[in-house]
């Protein structure tokens, strides 16, 4: 059975005879670092992910180093975030190289970590992405690391789900999803539908568990004057769309869902505005990137009614989200959906695709369109932006959905799955000693 790692490690669970204390770890982050501004290029999701457990971890006595690729001449090479949490940079390839570049310099970039000084006193390695776990497979094999994986999302998946004039994943990440899937000591799924996918790429199930990513429920709250916020915004009703621009996340659909509005809103003078919040990521597109998303809306009609902002960290996008009527989040897949989560934190209802990361976190607080007619995203947001009573309710829906997924929760969750790990490499090693 698949575990289902939800409860922090007991106060008496075994660890090694050879380890006093938590473990510590390395988290392994090749493509993106957590000290990145999330909402642009190829930062979003996985780099709070990684900032928060990171810090979550520390708080229960973990040590963590995370490891990432060198962006720049000028970076330093480590960087202490907080008490025991190092960034360290290394260098593995052009600093300016592109994400599709960044296979090519996968053996330097193990090359860096396997002789670093920090790696050395590891005890486990936690790899983030494909990237990270081809790497992190070779750190098991030959540094005899123990190998936990997390994928963020999989290229079966994205494959299955392009979007129109998207770019299939190649085979090389999908073969190494299958190598690393069978090869990691544990895995890390974010929900049950990505835990089968796991054991389809050859995961064995027990060495799976269930841990689905977090929210700061400190910062996303809905608990500030919401009228303030909205008039910060030029008021009116709003639809927000928080994400990377690129096909993937289909902001091309928000815009088209507000036109197809037009006809269904009463008549009463208050407009209905779609509020963008995020830059561009991935080669250019006419569909995700803004000079073609201000052409689209002026072709449909709504360019004074589509407003454009910039990335922003979580404590300035936390008003955002309280400022708006809906949020939407038309992806074609997600792995899990953060967006739709700090929105629900936020008691913002919100308008999702039924695909299998956002159906696992929007219940009553929102509504899951399974269609990809901005008719049918029009008609699932029409309430929430007309319906004072049915917004009330799904907002303390959505509220009471976000508390259950705070971010310590996770960070339990996830040590268990180490120690579980830990535990399982000591036993083998004694019976190979007996």
């Amino acid at each position: 059975m698949t575990q289902q790692s939800w409860a922090p490690p007991r106060p008496d669970d075994t660890r090694p005879s050879d380890r006093a204390g938590p473990p510590r770890v390395g988290l392994l982050s090749v493509h993106t670092s957590p000290l990145e501004r999330p909402g642009a290029g190829d930062s979003g999701g996985m780099n709070v992910y990684l900032s928060s457990l990171a810090s979550h971890l520390v708080r229960r006595g973990v040590t963590v180093d995370v490891f990432t690729r060198a962006t720049g001449a000028d970076l330093p090479p480590s960087v202490a975030v907080e008490d025991g949490i190092t960034v360290h940079h290394l260098d593995a390839g052009p600093a300016h190289a592109s994400k599709s570049e960044l296979a090519s310099h996968l053996c330097a970039f193990y090359l860096a970590m396997a002789n670093h000084p920090a790696t050395a006193a590891l005890d486990v390695v936690h790899a983030h992405y494909w990237m990270s776990g081809w790497v992190g497979r070779h750190l098991q094999r030959r540094q005899g690391l123990p190998l936990v994986s997390s994928f963020h999302t999989l290229a079966r998946v994205k494959n299955d789900a392009l979007a129109p004039g998207d770019v299939p994943e190649p085979a090389i990440r999908l073969t190494a999803e299958e190598r690393v899937a069978a090869a990691s000591d544990a895995l890390i799924a974010s929900t049950a539908a990505e835990a089968a996918i796991l054991e389809q790429l050859g995961a064995a199930r027990g060495r799976i568990h269930v841990v689905p990513a977090g929210v700061d429920l400190d910062v996303f709250t809905p608990t500030i004057d919401r009228q303030r916020a909205r008039q910060a915004l030029g008021g009116g009703r709003i639809v927000l769309f928080v994400g990377r621009l690129q096909p993937l996340k289909a902001p091309d659909l928000a815009v088209r869902a507000l036109a197809a509005l037009d006809t269904l809103m009463p008549d009463d003078g208050l407009p209905t505005r779609l509020v963008v919040v995020g830059g561009p990521s991935g080669p250019a597109s006419e569909t995700a990137h803004p000079a073609g998303l201000r052409r689209l809306a002026d072709a449909l009609g709504v360019a004074d009614r589509v407003a454009f902002l910039a990335p922003r960290e979580q404590p300035a996008l936390a008003p955002l989200y309280r400022a708006a009527d809906a949020v939407i989040v038309p992806s074609h897949s997600e792995s899990f959906g953060l967006v739709a989560l700090e929105a629900q934190a936020c008691g913002t209802p919100v308008v999702a695709s039924d695909v299998a990361g956002l159906r696992s976190i929007v219940g009553g607080g929102g509504t899951l369109v399974g269609s990809r007619d901005p008719q049918a995203f029009a008609a699932a947001l029409l309430p929430y932006l007309t319906d004072a009573h049915r917004r009330a309710e799904a907002s303390a829906a959505a509220v009471e959905t976000a508390a259950g997924y705070g971010w310590d929760r996770t960070a339990g969750a996830t040590l268990a799955a180490y120690e579980h790990v830990l535990g399982s490499t000591a036993a083998e090693v004694q019976r190979r000693g007996a």
